[in-house]
């Protein structure tokens, strides 16, 4: 099996699960899953799992994320970026490095944001962005984000060039149309960008066009575990290695790694075996083993 992680640069108009799946069937993965959905008229990083690999998706989803963007200001869509419509205008104040600083420092921290209608977030089974195009709102409970870094790239008259790095779990679309709230008008979003996903910040990503090309000699798959260096890691004898494989929390010499902390498995072979979990009398549970032999 193809097991590996493509850190793909998702070309715009395409959705994250199209561009999933053209990867997937390129190289014959029996499973694959993206770390992250990425509007269609987005671009940049969607690390994509396939097979064995989908096991450590969770681990990437918890990490930070970065994103360069475009809010035009003077106008509100009904999705909050360039492929809706417009459904309200306002005038545009003439704005200074100042005004949008001010602005701006509103949003660094820790806060509290309503995810839009338009998401994938699911609703009785059903995504939002599908009720939303038949006009029906629903409520949404708000979501504690974090922005650790909201900067300023570009002022036009009319629109502000913005990179920002956050936590999981932050709607780029609603931060744009809340800043230019705070700055008197209305904006959307007419470029976005993730340029990295933790902890993948400075690697290269791979076009689709290249990937789809490479799949035959797989050049572009980064092994399963190289999203892992976060994560203690613990060798295991042979003897445990078959414990683990069974089922069967094993003893460790690890110290320091506090109790329900993941560590990384690896075998007598150096290769990698999985994710684990410290149990509080101190032996490792197996959680997330992949197929034994795979790299």
């Amino acid at each position: 099996m193809p097991t590996g992680i493509i850190l793909l640069d998702k070309p715009q108009g395409l959705t994250s699960n199209g561009a999933l799946q053209r990867v997937r069937k390129a190289f014959g993965a029996l499973s694959a899953g993206h770390v992250g959905t990425l509007d269609p008229m987005a671009t940049g990083m969607l690390p994509v799992c396939l097979d064995e690999a989908t096991k450590v998706i969770a681990e990437i989803e918890s990490g930070a994320k970065c994103y360069e963007f475009t809010v035009q200001l003077g106008a509100r869509t009904d999705t909050g970026d360039a492929e809706g419509q417009v459904v309200e205008q306002a005038a545009v104040p003439a704005l200074d490095a100042a005004a949008v600083e001010s602005a701006l420092v509103a949003f660094r921290g820790i806060h509290s944001q309503v995810p839009p209608m338009y998401s994938a977030l699911k609703r009785g089974g059903r995504p939002l962005y599908e009720l939303a195009r038949q006009g029906v709102e629903v409520e949404r409970a708000a979501r504690t984000i974090e922005i650790r870094r909201l900067e300023p790239l570009a002022l036009r008259p009319d629109a502000l060039d913005l990179v920002c790095e956050c936590a999981k779990g932050t709607y780029i679309r609603v931060l744009g149309e809340d800043i230019a709230r705070k700055l008197g008008t209305l904006g959307h979003l007419t470029r976005l960008r993730r340029t990295w996903v933790e902890p993948f910040r400075d690697m290269p990503m791979v076009t689709l066009e290249a990937a789809l090309a490479g799949a035959a000699d797989r050049t572009d798959l980064l092994a399963a575990d190289a999203a892992l260096g976060h994560l203690p890691r613990a060798g295991v004898g042979s003897s445990q290695a078959v414990a683990l494989r069974q089922g069967q929390a094993v003893d460790t010499d690890l110290t320091g790694v506090p109790v329900g902390r993941r560590v990384r498995l690896y075998e007598p072979s150096g290769a990698f075996m999985g994710l684990a979990e410290v149990l509080p009398d101190g032996r490792l549970q197996p959680r997330r083993l992949i197929t034994s032999g795979i790299p």
